[in-house]
């Protein structure tokens, strides 16, 4: 089964919404899906080699995304917002996640049993 996860809110946004999201990718990795992450709006800051976790947070989220990478998940984050947005607009962003486009998003919903957003 393919399952798509869409990530739009900024990581570090005083919720646990993109730990959660997270953390079911990874289950669902562990149960046999094939897992896809596309990051737009301010959750590009995720993929950022600057994003860290603010005082007091216990998770890094940007090192479990990374993690994820490294099992095999797919991650692409929306060209445009790479640019527009997010609070560390403009830097740069760490290997594994490929820019992307709409189209190719597109695509993916297309081709997606289970479509979630965060």
């Amino acid at each position: 089964m393919k399952s798509l996860l869409i990530f739009n809110r900024e990581p570090y946004d005083n919720t646990d919404v993109t730990w959660n999201g997270l953390r079911l990718a990874g289950t669902l990795l562990d149960q046999g899906h094939e897992v896809r992450l596309f990051l737009m709006n301010d959750a590009v800051d995720m993929a950022r080699e600057v994003c860290r976790p603010p005082e007091g947070y216990d998770q890094d989220l940007a090192q479990m995304l990374r993690a994820l990478i490294a099992r095999g998940v797919t991650v692409k984050v929306c060209g445009t917002c790479m640019a527009r947005c997010g609070i560390y607009k403009n830097q740069p962003y760490f290997d594994g996640a490929e820019k992307s486009t709409m189209p190719e998003l597109a695509e993916w919903v297309a081709g997606s049993d289970k479509i979630l957003s965060f």
